[in-house]
């Protein structure tokens, strides 16, 4: 089974029907029959929250995360270890600290980063990346 990585940009494309939201559709669709598993870290799930919340207010943010509650999406906390793993990355590639964690979490699962952040170009070819636009 593959393994997927959402960062904030893959779960907001979706949630506001943005460029790449059919693609991550599908791969909710195969996680939903097993054949694929998605997670995110907490702090990038924290991040699509905090964007809601300051485009639309409190109770569109509210309605976001009841809307993505019932997803097969696994939400990891940000662990003492992870949180240094996360800061690795950003000391070495130079990323934004919330970025880092989607990187490290694709990294400790040997999974493929699913984003349309461009900022992750940064980081080479130390893991497969789904890119929602080009």
């Amino acid at each position: 089974m593959k393994t997927y990585v959402f960062d904030a940009s893959a779960l907001f494309a979706f949630l506001r029907d943005r460029p790449g939201a059919s693609k991550v559709d599908e791969l909710l669709k195969e996680a939903r029959r097993e054949r694929a598993k998605l997670l995110m870290s907490a702090v990038n799930y924290g991040e699509v929250y905090g964007l809601i919340l300051r485009e639309s207010g409190p109770e569109q943010a509210r309605r976001a995360a009841h809307a993505v509650s019932p997803l097969p999406i696994e939400v990891l906390d940000a662990t003492h270890q992870r949180s240094c793993a996360a800061a690795e990355v950003k000391a070495k590639n130079k990323l934004y600290y919330v970025d880092s964690f989607a990187a490290a979490l694709a990294t400790e699962h040997h999974a493929t980063l699913v984003t349309g952040d461009s900022d992750f170009r940064k980081l080479g070819h130390g893991f497969p990346v789904v890119w929602l636009k080009a």
